[in-house]
């Protein structure tokens, strides 16, 4: 049986980044930036106004009081979009908006609340906007400058200077096609939910949880159905799946009569490199290689398929998208009940983390921890770590926990 930490190394060893593609700039949102990013332009192009306001020479309202304002001839209004027509000279201002060009001879936007609003005349009320409010040209950035580069991850403020830039297309890392089967003769899709409720079959609920999975993590679900257990026909799925990047299964890769996914894949050459793991749940976990496509078997337990995918399926698609930060960061939380393992094996145990009243960590249980208790991950925001070696924890004391989502650091009310 491999630990933890040497399935996820032996996995990760095999996984590489996929080819590099051009896609829509919006279609790039969570994707890596494959090619730096260089600018075409300066950005501001032009010494813009940072106020709605009055430019001006700051050596003419250096005066300038409330109880003696400084009085200026108003040349003319530019708003956003337009270009003043004339340079401001002393005794002279031009009314501006924010983002308009600056006029030459100004090194000063004053902002309206200190002036009387004038139109043909201005009063200037304060000095202490001197040789303020003003955005330099290139500011942001300058022709030439690497503004993003290869492995930066697209968020929404990376897909906003790209557009700054012009860049309608941008360079990314492809998505992986995750390829899904899910094998059991006693599963059906929603479309035969009377043989649910007739107590003869029950949802593959894996293949839902699983493609809702691949997408979060940033993949393009495949999801090639069911598979019953008859060697010939997971074979055919899995031949269809040698397309994608990635082949995951749920079930038929434990020890069972009727567990076939090991022996279809070695009747395709796979080179199989463990099938166990040191952990519950998800001990029956496989992985390989078939005809150069990464494999990983996930348990057939639904809970035990999202833990699995959490700690081993989606760092592999974050590889393959191109992130270097594959893993999601273990916090430290206070133990709010305790905690007791039975077999020697790390435990994933799914838990509620919390902020508490002192701004520590909490954690605590969902409650039953089967593995076909599917809404306790529901419930739950982190996995609670349970190291082999450390079999039990009392209330108060510190464990790591994995979170599965920022919900924890969350608050209703807003709060500075």
């Amino acid at each position: 049986m491999q630990s933890v930490l040497e399935a996820s190394a032996r996995i990760l060893a095999d996984v590489t980044r996929l080819p590099i593609e051009r896609v829509a700039l919006l279609d790039a949102v969570g994707r890596v930036l494959a090619r730096d990013a260089v600018a075409p332009l300066a950005m501001p192009p032009w010494r813009n106004s940072a106020m709605d306001g009055y430019a001006v020479d700051a050596a003419d309202i250096a005066a300038a009081t409330a109880e003696q304002p400084v009085r200026l001839r108003v040349l003319e209004t530019v708003a956003a979009g337009a270009f003043p027509s004339r340079p401001v000279r002393h005794g002279e201002a031009t009314r501006i908006m924010t983002g308009a060009p600056l006029p030459d001879g100004a090194d000063t936007v004053v902002r309206v609340e200190d002036t009387d609003g004038g139109v043909e005349t201005v009063e200037i009320r304060n000095a202490r906007d001197a040789k303020k409010n003003i955005r330099a040209r290139g500011e942001d950035y300058r022709e030439g400058d690497v503004v993003l580069t290869a492995g930066d991850a697209l968020g929404a403020a990376q897909i906003g200077v790209l557009a700054s830039m012009g860049m309608g297309t941008v360079d990314a890392y492809r998505q992986p096609r995750v390829a899904l089967i899910s094998s059991g003769d006693e599963l059906v899709d929603l479309d035969r939910f009377d043989e649910v409720l007739a107590g003869k079959k029950i949802v593959t609920s894996n293949s839902y949880t699983l493609t809702a999975l691949v997408r979060a993590a940033g993949g393009e679900a495949l999801d090639l159905g069911i598979a019953p257990d008859r060697p010939e026909v997971l074979r055919e799925r899995v031949e269809r799946a040698l397309e994608a990047d990635l082949i995951v299964t749920s079930a038929g890769a434990s020890v069972g009569e009727y567990d076939y996914v090991r022996q279809v894949l070695a009747s395709l050459g796979a080179e199989l490199k463990f099938w166990r793991v040191r952990m519950r749940p998800g001990a029956p976990l496989g992985f390989g290689i078939v005809r150069g496509v990464p494999w990983i078997g996930l348990p057939g337990n639904p809970v035990s398929a999202m833990v699995t995918f959490e700690l081993f399926v989606r760092p592999a698609i974050r590889k393959m998208l191109g992130f270097e930060r594959l893993f999601r960061r273990p916090v430290s939380a206070v133990l709010e009940e305790p905690v007791s393992i039975q077999a020697r094996l790390t435990h994933f145990l799914r838990a509620i983390l919390r902020v508490r009243e002192d701004g520590r960590l909490g954690v605590r249980l969902t409650g039953p921890q089967g593995s076909g208790i599917l809404t306790s991950m529901a419930r739950a925001n982190a996995l609670l770590v349970v190291p082999e070696d450390r079999p039990s924890a009392a209330a108060g004391e510190s464990m790591n926990a994995i979170p599965l989502s920022n919900e924890a650091e969350l608050a209703s009310e807003f709060a500075i």
